[in-house]
């Protein structure tokens, strides 16, 4: 017969227990409860057929040979407190005024919603508002709502790399300037822009060269190693002296950025939604955390740069994983954008919740297009990426619109445009005459520039459709998605977080960082010898109110 706590093994014993009144239990809801309780130390000792935790009493460590009591127990495995705040880099939580190792990452077209950011900071933990693609009026609103609800509480805004609008990312970075943001999330860089460092360098005031402390800081999302080299080292020297030249920065504020790494943190994003190199973690951690630590040795910064993980981070399981391969934070995406809080629309947090793990695709992106950049997007229920390619090959394959088979025109008017090519045109002439008008001076000498604008109407407002829920375009829906959602959904599933109207950022932050102790707890233990049963291990999603009680005891 099977005991509930599972066969018993052959630890080797670590000391010994003595009970002062209440026996150790063995049931699996004692021991679910005792791992559950990540503030208590956990005591597990050998019974005659089980293993069991202990209550009160007292324990005696590395003993070996003399006298024990007559009630004694062998304590085969100890397990100390472990809150989730200890589950990263401490500096992590001290540098942004945090509680929790946890961010939540942008989301472009604020589907990472000022909804988001501060209901995460009221709760300890860091969101980055989702810049990308908004308009500097909408920036600067967002902005102004968070300065007056937060305060002085952390909170970090996007500052996305445009290669086809550098006039547009500079703008932005003026605008954190003079709103007086501290605090950047710089995403889908392919190389360091004058936008990024003027921002960076223009955070350092006065102070002598080893004890400034910059006060623009900076988060950088990175895949690649060269690109994660940049932001592990001083911004260069030319770029720097370009600045000052053109006034943006000051010559001390020269010197002192010189003297620091372009990001004070750097989160290694792995196979994700959106913009993705769809590297797999396991691999792409360790190697940047590696750079990281041959650049430090070769600059020697006074505080060497944090690393930490996204991509895949959606279950109890993959948050302790990040943690355990070294991790300094983890940074959650997909699985936000099917919260309530999320700029997104009722019936994409709807069709969220129903995708796997194989239901996403890669298509091009509206912001690279050009480029033949791609993001990776869901693929359930919609008809966005295989319509997205079309018009990409179209553009690979003519040297303007005109040149295109009219059969090819009249079935990309009908089925992406639903008007005319001219139509659209007109639209996109007003957009960009208002947003940076190089754009239409190239696209008069250019006409495959011209299409591509045209092109990037439909990516870009796909986006729009699906945040706004837009009737009788749901084909044309272009959500940013990972395959992390469906292995959270799998984790969910039977829960109360299986319905997106139950989904909070903070319910799930809090779920996951929970999970993520307990699975940590659950591989001590089997270091330790003890292998037991998965009843004993307390991971299913629990409402907010709970795992926020079991998370204060």
């Amino acid at each position: 017969m099977t005991h509930p706590a599972g066969t018993l093994g052959s630890p080797p014993a670590l000391g010994h227990w003595t009970p002062n009144g209440a026996p150790p239990s063995d049931t699996s809801d004692a021991l679910r409860n005792a791992i559950g309780d990540l503030r208590s130390p956990v005591v597990i000792v050998r019974t005659d057929d089980a293993f069991a935790v202990a209550h009160g009493g007292s324990v005696a460590l590395n003993t070996t040979g003399g006298l024990r009591p007559p009630l004694a127990k062998d304590v085969v495995a100890y397990l100390p407190p472990l809150p989730p705040e200890q589950l990263g880099d401490p500096t992590f939580l001290h540098e942004h005024a945090v509680k929790y190792p946890y961010m939540t990452g942008a989301m472009a077209n604020g589907i990472a919603s000022v909804e988001i950011v501060e209901a995460m900071s009221k709760s300890g933990m860091l969101g980055s508002f989702g810049a990308a693609g908004l308009s500097l009026d909408r920036i600067g609103a967002a902005i102004d709502r968070l300065k007056l609800n937060l305060g002085d509480a952390p909170y970090c805004v996007n500052l996305i790399h445009s290669p086809g609008e550098p006039a547009h990312e500079m703008a932005t970075a003026e605008l954190f300037l003079k709103k007086g943001v501290t605090l950047v999330e710089a995403s889908a860089y392919l190389d360091l822009t004058p936008a990024i460092v003027r921002y960076r360098a223009a955070g350092f005031r006065g102070g002598v060269a080893g004890f400034a402390i910059p006060t623009n800081r900076v988060i950088a999302k990175v895949s690649r190693v060269e690109v994660a080299t940049k932001f592990l080292s001083p911004p260069p020297e030319k770029m720097l002296r370009a600045l000052v030249a053109a006034g943006h920065v000051t010559e001390l504020q020269a010197v002192l950025a010189a003297k620091f790494p372009v990001a004070d943190d750097v989160t290694v994003e792995a196979d994700s939604g959106g913009h993705t190199d769809n590297r797999p973690a396991i691999t792409l951690l360790p190697t940047i955390l590696a750079l990281r630590d041959r650049l430090q040795a070769q600059f020697r910064f006074e505080t060497p740069t944090r690393v930490g993980l996204a991509g895949g981070i959606a279950t109890p399981a993959s948050v302790a994983g990040a943690f355990a391969m070294g991790a300094a934070y983890v940074v959650t995406g997909s699985v936000n954008q099917a919260c309530v809080e999320s700029g997104s629309s009722d019936g994409v947090r709807k069709m969220l919740a129903e995708a796997g793990q194989a239901d996403v695709i890669m298509a091009p992106a509206a912001d690279m297009f050009e480029m033949g950049v791609k993001v990776q997007v869901l693929k359930r229920g919609t008809m966005f990426a295989m319509r997205a390619q079309k018009l990409f090959d179209l553009y690979r394959a003519y040297t303007s619109w005109e040149a295109i088979p009219e059969a090819e025109r009249v079935q990309v008017e009908k089925t992406h445009f639903r008007t005319t090519f001219e139509e659209i045109w007109n639209l996109t002439r007003e957009f960009w005459g208002r947003r940076e008008p190089a754009q239409l001076w190239k696209a008069e000498s250019d006409p495959r520039h011209r299409m591509a604008l045209v092109f990037r109407w439909y990516l870009g407002l796909s986006s729009r459709w699906a945040n706004a829920g837009e009737a009788g375009r749901q084909v044309d829906y272009q959500v940013w998605c990972g395959p992390a959602m469906g292995a959270f959904n799998e984790w969910a599933k039977g829960s109360h977080l299986e319905v997106p109207q139950n989904r909070t950022v903070v319910g799930v932050a809090l779920n996951l960082l929970y999970g993520a102790c307990v699975v940590t707890r659950r591989a001590a233990l089997r270091q330790q010898g003890v292998s037991l049963p998965d009843a004993c291990f307390p991971l299913a999603p629990l409402a907010t109110d709970e795992v926020a009680d079991r998370l204060r005891a």
